[in-house]
């Protein structure tokens, strides 16, 4: 977890309170922050996180059954729907969604506003697969084409604890793939973050690893998550096949990189996403998408942004497009990045300005955090909520509800609408008999070994490994 640090009146700049309210909610409790000399400092997460967890009484929407009785010809369930973003995308190539399933009070105002007539549930644990089908107006013998979700990626994120599956998040991914296995779509996609790939099954606390504890059991080892969810799918007869995708190869103007698994019912192996970009035109595929691209028309009034406090504009004010922290005067870098200045790693998240020639980076949940910065090409503010919206594909018309914190946090976890797309165009191709275009070896990212064949096989290695050298300390 990132140990960044806030003062007072940056944390009040950046959720819109006074100060006199921040330091009341750090008293409380409600943000996490410490005393140094009589002045305190708040960790930058949990202002982030702060807002996050307010929830608006009186904008709840209620659960409720799908209106409209027509059944379109690809049926889909979106569960961990967010501001639907890889919905849009699968309705892009003719799949439509009747039901989405959300949690967050921001996130189900949008679906009601742009999407009133389908069917809303929240928590999935609450609902039986019986239950399920009835508010999407599904017959009990009625075939399910589709169903995806994104589970929570807090509990796998290499940003966070780590906790996997003993995260409360955790649990409910669990709980989602036994209602897939339940209700027997002819597919299943689910999309999470690289740190999936890694995740243990069981979390050991790290304080509690070395030379005066156990080695790590099997459970405990990297990629026994990931492991385990797809062992239970194919014992129950689905096909699986995943990789992490960098969407800008599917033509999002945005360098964001998931992990996309693809179940098929029919045992039937899918291949791996048909990509329609590449960074430097390999397979004379077109160049990936520019930023410039994306905010093209978009009128230059009226945007909604959050506020960079003023100290850092001093040092934005010394960038151009594509530049950051390490871009600034030498003399100013210790000045600029204070503490983080001696932290390890590139920071190449600190004083960042967008390229307009490049895709953006992730978006990220709150635009103006201290090490994920994304500021303007070249104006002195944030990408504001409309840009944020051009970046993931998100029609202008879409309406984002919630307050502006909760519009940026909606669109930032949101799943590229390219991306989707991609996963859409691959499931109707494959029930159209289509046999994909082969583009061999491709970079569908920046790593290695993370496909589903080359993952198993390494950790499967060294999960042997490492138990020959446990056999061999007894």
């Amino acid at each position: 977890m990132s140990s960044e640090y806030l003062s007072v009146k940056e944390t009040s700049e950046i959720l819109g309170y006074s100060e006199q309210y921040v330091r009341k909610l750090l008293k409380r409790g409600d943000l996490s922050g410490e005393t140094i000399g009589n002045r305190w400092i708040v960790a930058s997460e949990s202002a982030n996180e702060y807002h996050c967890k307010k929830h608006i009484q009186d904008s709840l929407v209620r659960d409720r059954a799908r209106t409209t009785s027509n059944q379109p010809t690809l049926k889909a369930l979106s569960f961990f729907s967010g501001c639907m973003g890889l919905d849009l995308g699968l309705e892009r190539e003719g799949i439509e969604v009747l039901l989405a399933c959300e949690v967050d009070t921001a996130a189900r105002k949008t679906i009601e506003t742009n999407r009133p007539d389908i069917a809303l549930i929240g928590d999935l644990r609450n609902y039986s697969a019986n239950e399920i089908r009835e508010k999407a107006g599904l017959s009990e013998k009625e075939d399910i084409d589709v169903i995806v979700g994104g589970p929570p990626c807090q509990a796998f994120s290499s940003a966070g604890k780590r906790q996997g599956f003993n995260d409360e998040r955790g649990n409910v991914f669990l709980t989602f793939i036994d209602l897939i296995i339940e209700l027997r779509p002819k597919f299943a996609v689910l999309e999470n973050v690289r740190g999936l790939l890694s995740a243990p099954l069981t979390h050991r606390p790290h304080e509690m690893r070395g030379g005066n504890y156990p080695p790590l059991s099997q459970a405990e080892q990297r990629g026994g998550a990931l492991l385990y969810i797809t062992r239970q799918l194919k014992e129950a007869g689905y096909s699986v096949s995943f990789n992490l995708y960098n969407a800008a190869n599917f033509g999002s103007p945005q360098q964001r990189e998931r992990v996309v698994i693809i179940c098929s019912r029919d045992g039937k192996k899918l291949p791996y996403l048909i990509p329609t970009h590449s960074q430097k035109g390999l397979y004379e595929l077109p160049k990936w998408r520019t930023l410039q691209e994306a905010l093209e028309g978009l009128p230059k009034d009226g945007h909604r942004f959050v506020k960079f406090p003023q100290k850092r504009l001093k040092y934005y004010r010394l960038l151009k497009p594509g530049q950051y922290w390490r871009d600034l005067p030498v003399e100013l870098h210790q000045e600029a990045l204070g503490a983080s200045y001696h932290a390890g790693g590139g920071k190449t998240g600190f004083y960042r300005r967008l390229a307009w020639d490049r895709p953006s980076p992730t978006l990220v949940t709150h635009p103006a955090m201290p090490a994920t910065d994304l500021a303007h090409p070249e104006e002195d503010r944030p990408l504001s909520i409309q840009e944020y919206k051009r970046i993931q594909e998100f029609p202008d018309n879409w309406i984002i509800e919630g307050s502006l914190l909760d519009q940026y946090r909606q669109v930032g976890n949101a799943v590229p609408c390219s991306l989707g797309r991609a996963i859409g165009r691959l499931l109707v191709n494959h029930l159209n008999g289509i046999e994909p275009k082969v583009f061999k070896d491709f970079p569908y990212s920046r790593y290695l070994k993370t496909d589903d064949i080359s993952w198993e096989l390494d950790v499967l290695e060294k999960s042997d490994s490492i138990s020959v050298k446990q056999l061999c300390l007894f």
